[in-house]
């Protein structure tokens, strides 16, 4: 498959009316917050918690089932969608939030639609974050996490079809324990790959460096997050930016991004660079999605980007 991009979903003129007023109200409510990179990861993550982050109230799915599996240092929490019907295969999520926020319950609106349209379980896992736990806990419970589910799916969840995705941090911890498992436990089995936004390369591309600072994540947001999360290993080892890794034997995947993310160029990147590998993939790009744009209720550009993803796990793990 041939890595092709139309610069037309790049012009100004792309972008609807309907994201551009929604582009312009984040604005302005940043414009009004206190930068991220002047606050605590832990008070961030209580505003969240109390429903007084952007996002507004947690709502949390009330069929969702919370267990616990053996970790690297203890017991790993995970939270579990069951489909309507008999599962096709196991999602396994991994969560965003910059490898120092967010937590496995605070998605359920879009995992739940997720195992009802894809027909799968879906298994969100409960990383530890940084600062408290840098690098590498975070990608050591994910590496955990999958190879649980490679000796456990069929009996827990009756189907041992894998696919792996998250978004931002997710997508970047979902790539990396692609690579863990293959370079750790000879296991390429996982039939596809959902990366969203994700950030494959923590020592800074263009377009993070070069990102507006009034949409979602600006430099100085990322570089709280990377101090976070390493505050001393290289950026650019392969088991901290994936992009760096060699890339062979990964399953297809598909990559999402809006045109004004400041991760813009990491999927454009690793998308190449799976490609050149000898890896299928697609990549689709969202004229003026901000990060995360998928998450806000309603937003055409971010129905369409869940259901192609849903359609995408779906058509991963069909026969």
């Amino acid at each position: 498959m041939a890595a092709s991009i139309d610069p037309a979903l790049f012009h100004p003129d792309a972008i609807s009316d309907e994201t551009a007023a929604n582009n312009a109200k984040v604005a302005a409510e940043m414009a009004a917050a206190p930068p991220l990179h002047e606050l605590v990861p832990q008070a961030v993550r209580q505003a969240r918690i109390d429903g007084k982050g952007p996002q507004g109230p947690l709502v949390f799915d009330p069929d969702a089932v919370n267990r616990t599996i053996p970790g690297p240092d203890g017991e790993i929490p995970i939270r579990i969608f069951q489909p309507p019907s008999e599962p096709t295969g196991v999602y396994l999520y991994i969560h965003g939030g910059g490898w120092v926020l967010g937590a496995f319950n605070q998605e359920d609106a879009l995992l739940a639609k997720a195992a009802r349209r894809a027909g799968c379980v879906v298994v969100s896992v409960d990383y530890r974050l940084a600062p408290e736990d840098p690098y590498p806990a975070g990608p050591d419970d994910c590496e955990a996490a999958a190879l649980w589910l490679t000796q456990h799916a069929q009996s827990e969840f009756g189907s041992d079809r894998l696919v792996i995705g998250g978004g931002s941090a997710g997508g970047h911890l979902a790539a990396l324990t692609l690579l863990r498992m293959r370079d750790r436990h000879s296991f390429t089995g996982f039939r596809g790959a959902n990366l969203m936004y994700g950030a494959f390369d923590l020592s800074e591309t263009p377009s993070q460096s070069q990102a507006p600072q009034h949409y979602v994540i600006p430099l100085p947001a990322m570089r709280w997050f990377y101090d976070h999360y390493v505050p001393t290993q290289d950026r650019r080892d392969p088991d901290v930016s994936p992009t760096y890794a060699p890339l062979h034997d990964m399953p297809p995947a598909l990559f999402s991004v809006g045109t004004l993310d400041p991760l813009l160029d990491d999927s454009l990147f690793m998308h190449a660079r799976w490609l050149a590998a000898g890896n299928q993939a697609d990549l689709a790009i969202y004229p003026g999605g901000l990060h995360g744009f998928n998450g806000t209720p309603g937003l055409k550009i971010g129905g369409d980007a869940n259901r192609r993803v849903d359609a995408y796990l779906a058509a991963a793990l069909a026969d």
